[in-house]
């Protein structure tokens, strides 16, 4: 038996053994798969969300990127990432206080904690509070809380649509604390450039400095997915604190040179900017 994920001409194709979990939630239907190769595969209205084999490099670059671009962050909030992936990542940094974590679709933290204790151990963490509501009003509630927001959303189209819009970044930073930090699931250049330049001129409106981040995961149709990472600090592209050796350790894909290099974006991602400033 194979799954197909097909979008904007691209498709990945997977071959699984058993179907383990399908639930039609009332946002989407979250289907889970046991397979050969990669171990258990989320998808969510029929888009692969993730699979054992590398979740880590996503779930890592997205929770480290902004995390290490700030110097002391004590409070941070995650939109989306009902899996739990990002919530663990941010679990290895003893010194955050707050992890709030606000999910759309409680359907997917169940699924998740029934199926998926690797990832979704996040929640075990006691500093964790889940909030289940729409991700782009919650914000809206916290002026001037958060040193780092992480937007961890399905594609546009389904219930992270308002995740991709102007008035959403410009809530999110009115969230932040002085010198605070978001990074946001901003798509691949090869599968959807009208978003990715979109999201890019949005944040340089509204942020001073703004990166675009490629993370490779094999399993996301493409190869690759980006990052975005904004604040009004001077430059999130560089680490504003060194990696913790015993952090390190536990790490598979981010390293502080990693940071560095994955804002480098090849020429057409330049130039697909330039046209969209």
């Amino acid at each position: 038996m194979w799954v197909t994920e097909a979008m904007n001409g691209f498709g990945m194709t997977v071959e699984v053994e058993a179907e383990l979990c399908r639930r039609q939630s009332k946002f989407q239907k979250i289907e889970l798969y046991q397979t050969g190769k990669l171990g258990k595969l989320l998808l969510l209205d029929g888009i692969i969300q993730l699979t054992d084999f590398d979740e880590f490099a996503y779930h890592e670059m997205l929770a480290n990127l902004p995390m290490f671009a700030h110097e002391n962050p004590r409070r941070a909030l995650v939109i989306g990432g009902g899996d739990g992936g990002i919530l663990r990542e941010l679990g290895k940094h003893p010194g955050l206080e707050v992890m709030d974590i606000c999910e759309i679709d409680e359907e997917v933290i169940k699924v998740a904690r029934e199926f998926l204790p690797e990832i979704s151990c996040g929640y075990d963490d006691p500093r964790v509070k889940i909030h289940i509501a729409d991700g782009s009003e919650f914000v809206k509630d916290k002026p001037g809380y958060y040193d780092v927001i992480i937007v961890d959303s399905t594609d546009p189209g389904g219930p992270g649509t308002p995740l991709f819009g102007e008035t959403f970044y410009r809530d999110m930073k009115k969230a932040l604390r002085p010198g605070g930090v978001i990074a946001t699931q901003a798509e691949s250049p090869y599968l959807l450039p009208d978003i990715v330049a979109r999201l890019n001129r949005v944040s340089r409106s509204i942020f001073r400095s703004v990166g675009y981040a490629s993370i490779m995961v094999p399993t996301y149709p493409t190869g690759m997915i980006g990052a975005c990472v904004a604040s009004d600090r001077d430059d999130v592209t560089v680490p504003a604190r060194p990696v913790p050796p015993e952090l390190q350790k536990r790490l598979r894909y981010y390293n502080a040179a990693i940071h560095h290099a994955a804002f480098q974006v090849p020429t057409f991602v330049s130039r697909l900017f330039e046209q969209n400033r």
